[in-house]
């Protein structure tokens, strides 16, 4: 018993040390990098950097850009919430699963789809030659919110949705009985309890928001709005390299980010209320007839055609057409792009494969790693594993593009014994420290529902500790490691910001693959690389639920 009880502390230490070298470090040292300047101390250099060079204006503009996306995906998410959660549009569940795909889809391949759609002489264009003035009116700040907020209404949705299903209809029928207006119970009993779930949905998609660098990149440059993300990208990509200026614009942003969530925190400890207790209740459903029901169902439709329908029939047709001048037309369709896409040998073939190399060690590293986190964090409250678990989940919280310049100034940084900066294993490395905490949750969540007396029991019928470990525990979280590692290989496989800072020099992956062909106006190429990319992606997807859905079936 001794021993095991000093190998789980000495895995504790171990796990705490590799995340304080592997996340700790790497943002202490932007920060130290932001405020000693010229090798002189100055806690104010980042302030007078910001101010000093225009810069603030650009700060603005993504706080901005951030409030504006809330807004935005608000306006699409409470409506579709209540739809689905109290109406009987909720039995349609196949809605939840196509809305899953805006988050499915890499951001700037969305906002390519857009592009495509509305610039001069695209789809829209081509179906309406009265639709010019549109074009001009959409290549503005408001188109740019307009896709941001398709790409991220989602996760505002979901949340919302789950909210006001556990509101249960004993609530506003005492409403009701009171005499409150429909209106008045929406906003003294369903706004309140619904403004924890919201203030962490709109925290999420601010955070996002003004982490996000693919619209922006794409979008963003053609319309000259600039924000935090594409200026970090500029100065340490191009050249004058100015990892100063970057550090400073990095740290900033990483405070907004912080500041962001503890205020998220704080709303929600102020507004939680507890819903869901031991007596029985149902939430209230609204009945939609007429013209109710056919304006419900004209709004969804419009929702999905708007945040799937228009970006991906605009990348799939640009990834068939011989000739874009062409147009739309049977005779100017081809599958010569993805043959010249896949043939062995080509700069396609090898940015995808490694995509795919880079994907798969990465997502192997991560599950590893992660699992013993999660094991290491378990069901304690000590310090040390909440401060593992905190670490743990920061490069969720933190802007990806801040975690790379991280990364970057800690692996390049000439008094490291081993510098990993411009090889492969930095890319892994890359993926292995943003993706990380999704196979903490995972594991984590299954871990924490495993009651401790099934331990016991394995011990007391003579189990060793790898016994027990083989036969107990493997089994029981199981499903959250492969839930990790298929999160960790989608997102990876598809990383844009992090590839294009740390990639060696002349090697590809299918996301800067896309980006790169965009860019140089090979258009058709990059489109028919996005579709390959997303359609691999889909097909694990249906894979893994498959597998899952046969295994409930075998074990019940």
């Amino acid at each position: 018993m001794d021993s095991q009880r000093f190998l789980r502390k000495m895995g504790v230490i171990l796990a705490l040390f590799l995340l304080i070298i592997g996340i700790g470090v790497p943002l202490l040292l932007i920060f130290w990098q932001s405020v000693y300047p010229n090798q002189h101390f100055d806690w104010l250099a980042p302030i007078r950097t910001i101010a000093g060079h225009e810069l603030s204006g650009i700060l603005l503009q993504s706080i901005w850009l951030g409030v504006c996306v809330v807004a935005g995906s608000t306006l699409l998410a409470l409506p579709l919430a209540w739809m689905m959660a109290k109406t009987r549009l909720g039995q349609h569940r196949w809605v939840d699963v196509i809305l899953m795909i805006p988050f499915m889809t890499p951001p700037y391949i969305g906002s390519m789809g857009w592009i495509l759609f509305m610039q001069k002489g695209g789809y829209l264009q081509q179906w309406l030659p009265g639709a010019a003035r549109w074009s001009d009116s959409f290549f503005s700040f408001g188109g740019m919110v307009l896709i941001m907020s398709l790409h991220l209404f989602p996760f505002l949705y979901l949340l919302l949705r789950d909210a006001l299903i556990r509101i249960g209809g004993n609530l506003e029928e005492a409403g009701a009985v009171h005499g409150a207006s429909a209106g008045y119970r929406f906003r003294r009993i369903i706004l309140p309890l619904l403004l924890s779930s919201y203030g962490m949905g709109a925290m999420l998609v601010f955070v996002k928001t003004i982490a996000e660098f693919g619209t922006p990149a794409t979008f963003g440059r053609r319309i000259g709005y600039y924000v935090m993300t594409s200026e970090i990208h500029k100065y340490i990509s191009s050249w004058p390299i100015d990892f100063g200026k970057a550090t400073s614009l990095a740290s900033v942003l990483l405070s907004v980010c912080l500041v962001m969530w503890y205020m998220q925190s704080t709303i929600s400890r102020r507004f939680t209320y507890r819903l869901v207790g031991g007596k029985g209740q149902r939430s209230k459903r609204y009945s939609l007839r007429g013209s109710k029901g056919a304006i419900c169902a004209l709004y969804i439709g419009l929702l999905l055609v708007l945040s799937v329908g228009i970006p991906y029939f605009s990348v799939i047709a640009a990834s068939l057409m011989k000739l874009r001048g062409a147009g739309l037309s049977l005779d100017n369709l081809t599958l010569a792009h993805y043959k010249e896409l896949l043939s062995w040998g080509s700069v396609s073939q090898k940015a995808l494969g490694n995509s795919l190399g880079l994907s798969l060690a990465a997502s192997t590293v991560a599950v590893l790693l992660g699992t013993g986190f999660a094991l290491a964090i378990g069901k304690s409250q000590a310090r040390m594993q909440r401060v593992i678990d905190l670490l743990s989940l920061l490069p969720n919280t933190v802007p990806g593009i801040v975690m790379v310049v991280g990364l970057i100034l800690l692996w390049n940084a000439p008094w490291m014994p081993v510098t990993l900066y411009n090889t492969y294993g930095m890319v892994v490395l890359t993926y292995v420290v943003l993706f990380l905490p999704y196979t903490v949750q995972y594991v984590k969540a299954s871990f924490t529902q495993i009651d401790g007396t099934l331990f016991q029991a394995g011990q007391v019928f003579g189990g060793g500790p790898l016994l027990v470990l083989r036969r107990i525990l493997l089994p029981l979280i199981m499903p959250g490691m492969l839930a990790g590692w298929i999160m960790t290989f989608t997102i990876a496989s598809r990383e844009l910001v992090g590839s294009l800072l740390i990639l060696p020099p002349s090697m590809q992956t299918s996301a800067t693959y896309i980006f790169a062909q965009f860019e140089q106006g090979q258009v058709s190429l990059g489109m028919a690389m996005a579709v390959v990319s997303v359609g691999m992606t889909v097909l694990l997807l249906l894979l893994v639920e498959a597998m899952n859905s046969k295994r409930k079936w075998n074990a019940s």
